[in-house]
């Protein structure tokens, strides 16, 4: 596979989606454009990447803040690879605040390093989708969604469909005027109509889901532009 690079056109993919899917298209009008994500031109390391989402999982953005400040200086560090990892055994780790099965997920990220088996953003450059889901889903704590944050806002790939995301299905489920939530199947035929670009349909489904929210505790209130992720 060809070098892939990091981001894409969203005035394209504004147009394109306008024009392919009309009923989008009048929730895009209504909040407006929505920039880039900053993240897609900036270098960051998978297994570091990888690590704190294990640690931020299931937890508040302060609580998981604290913990991961607590492991950092514990391993005197603030990169998280297999070598600094080694520098804390279980004990300590649990000390810090981390539950023991994330202990385990880390564990097995760091042991997985080791083996050469997590990609670098080299080599995820020159993979598509589907093969950078299939090397990472493998590693404990890691799921699907996890992966497609990763490939969505930290490499910028332009046609991801997170169908497993509530939000996502909420935002498809006031678009299209449904009695009911989309299952992920229905979602995923549903989103073919907006590739190659299905990424940033998944922007605006997200803060459509996030209007309807704030329409029902105050029903006079607009969309708000907010960055995602």
């Amino acid at each position: 596979m060809a070098r892939v690079s990091r981001g894409f056109d969203t005035e394209a993919a504004w147009a394109h989606l306008a024009k392919r899917d009309r009923k989008l298209g009048k929730w895009m009008e209504r909040i407006g454009p929505i920039e880039p994500d900053p993240r897609w031109r900036k270098p960051f390391d998978p297994v570091d990447a990888l690590a704190r989402a294990i640690l931020y999982q299931q937890l508040s953005g302060k609580a998981a803040a604290t913990i991961v400040g607590r492991v950092e200086v514990a391993i005197d560090n603030n990169r998280f690879h297999c070598d600094t990892l080694a520098r804390v055994d279980d004990p300590a780790l649990r000390a810090c605040g981390v539950s023991g099965n994330k202990t385990l997920a880390l564990r097995d990220l760091a042991a997985r390093e080791e083996r050469g088996e997590i990609p670098t953003l080299r080599q995820m450059a020159t993979m598509d989708e589907n093969a950078i889901i299939d090397a990472l889903v493998p590693i404990r704590g890691i799921g699907r969604w996890t992966v497609e944050m990763m490939l969505m806002f930290r490499l910028g790939r332009p046609d991801v469909l997170p169908v497993d995301d509530l939000g996502v299905r909420k935002g498809a489920q006031i678009v299209d005027k449904l009695e009911e939530v989309p299952t992920p199947k229905v979602l995923l035929a549903r989103g073919e109509k907006w590739g190659p670009y299905r990424t940033y349909a998944s922007l605006y489904l997200w803060r459509i889901a996030d209007a309807a929210t704030e329409a029902k505790r105050d029903p006079t209130a607009k969309p708000v532009k907010r960055s995602q992720g």
